[in-house]
C-alpha cells in the first residue's frame, strides 16, 4: 500500500525541452524590453541635442555706449518679418506726448523725414486701443517689437521708433501703469507744447469747425500741403466764449502740469512749438535726444493760422478785455517768426 502511495504522489518529471522553451521565452522577452529602454534613451538624447542646436543665436555685439544708456537700447524680433543684415542696429523706443493742435503733426512729418526714424502717427486715437491697461500694453508691445505697420514705418533698419500720444488718450488715466511700462521698456519721453495757448484754442475751434463743414470740397483736413489749402481753412474765424476763455486755458496748464509731473522719472525732453519754428537748432537736440545721425530735417505742411491774432478771431475785442490784467495778457501779443 505504501508502495502505491508513493507511486500517486511523486512528481512528474518535466520535458527538458520545455524547461528549455521557458528559458528562452524569457530571455527574449527581458531583452527586447532592455533593448526598447536603449533606443528610448538614444533618441531623447539626440532630440535634445538637435533642439538646442536649434536655438543657438549668434549675440549682437556689445554696443558702444555709456552704461546709463544701456536699459533704453533695444534689439527688436518682430513676428512677421526678418530684420536681416539690420538684426544687430540697435533701436530706441520713443512717445510724443502732446495735445491736439499743438503741432504734434507737423513736429512728427519733420521725424519721419529722418531716414532711421519712424513716427507711427496718433496710435490711440482709437478708442478700443485705450479701452483698458492690457489693450494699451498689447499695442504698445506691437509698436516697439516693430509688428506696427504704417506709412511711416521703415521697419528693417529703423534706429528710433514711437507715435504720437495725445494727453486725452488714457495716457493721464492710467498714468501710473504707463509710467511703469516706460520706465521697463526703457522708452522716453518727448513732450511738445504751446506757449501761446490762445493761438492753440483757435487752431482748436477752427478744426471742429471743419469736421463739420468740410470747408475742402466736403473733406476734413486737419494738416495741408498747399498754401491754397491754408488760406481756405484761415477764412473761418472763431468766435470764442469770453466767459469761459480764462477756466479753458487755466484747464490746459494745469493738464500739463500734470503731465510732467507723473512722468518726470521718466527719460524726456520738453519742447514747445513756438521754440522750434524760431529756432530749428532745436530739431538737432531732440535727434540727439534720440541717439540718431543730425540731419537737416524737413515738412510738407503748411501753416493755416498765420499773422495777428486779431485777425483770426470773430469777437477780439472781448478776448482782449477778458486777458487784460490777467496772467495770460501775454497772449495777445506773443508772436513768434523762424529765424
Amino acid at each position: 500500500m505504501a508502495d502505491d502511495l508513493c507511486f500517486f504522489t511523486k512528481a512528474p518529471k518535466k520535458s527538458p525541452l520545455v524547461l528549455r522553451m521557458i528559458v528562452l521565452v524569457f530571455a527574449m522577452v527581458c531583452g527586447v524590453y532592455i533593448c526598447s529602454i536603449c533606443l528610448k534613451q538614444v533618441s531623447t538624447r539626440n532630440k535634445a541635442g538637435y533642439l538646442t542646436l536649434q536655438v543657438i543665436e549668434k549675440p549682437c555685439p556689445e554696443p558702444n555706449i555709456e552704461l546709463s544708456e544701456a536699459p533704453y537700447v533695444h534689439y527688436p524680433k518682430p513676428e512677421n518679418y526678418s530684420r536681416a543684415e539690420c538684426a544687430c542696429n540697435p533701436v530706441r523706443y520713443f512717445a510724443i506726448l502732446s495735445m491736439q493742435r499743438s503741432g504734434s503733426g507737423w513736429f512728427e512729418t519733420l521725424l519721419n523725414n529722418h531716414t532711421n526714424i519712424s513716427s507711427n502717427g496718433e496710435i490711440f486715437s482709437v478708442k478700443v486701443r485705450r479701452s483698458n491697461v492690457s489693450t494699451i500694453v498689447e499695442t504698445l508691445d506691437r509698436i516697439y517689437n516693430l509688428d506696427w505697420f504704417s506709412s511711416a514705418s521703415k521697419n528693417e533698419c529703423t534706429a528710433a521708433v514711437g507715435f504720437k500720444w495725445m494727453l486725452n488718450q488714457g495716457l493721464m488715466q492710467h498714468h501710473e501703469e504707463i509710467v511703469k511700462y516706460f520706465e521697463r521698456r526703457g522708452v522716453s519721453a518727448i513732450f511738445l507744447f504751446r506757449r501761446n495757448l490762445l493761438r492753440r484754442m483757435i487752431s482748436v475751434l477752427a478744426n471742429l469747425y471743419d469736421r463739420d463743414v468740410k470747408l475742402l470740397n466736403g473733406t476734413h483736413k486737419s494738416h495741408v500741403h498747399s498754401p491754397l489749402e491754408a488760406e481756405i481753412l484761415a477764412k473761418y474765424k472763431p468766435m470764442i466764449n469770453a466767459t469761459l476763455l480764462i477756466p479753458n486755458l487755466r484747464q490746459v496748464e494745469e493738464t500739463t502740469t500734470k503731465a510732467l509731473e507723473y512722468f518726470k522719472s521718466t527719460r524726456h525732453i520738453v519742447l514747445y512749438y513756438e521754440d522750434i519754428v524760431k529756432n530749428r537748432t532745436k530739431l538737432t537736440d531732440v535727434q540727439d535726444f534720440l541717439k540718431v545721425p543730425r540731419m537737416d530735417l524737413k515738412s510738407r505742411q503748411v501753416k493755416i493760422h498765420k499773422g495777428s491774432l486779431s485777425n483770426l478771431v470773430e469777437n477780439w475785442d472781448d478776448i482782449q478785455k477778458t486777458l487784460t490784467g490777467t496772467p495770460y495778457e501775454s497772449f495777445l501779443h506773443a508772436d513768434y517768426r523762424r529765424r
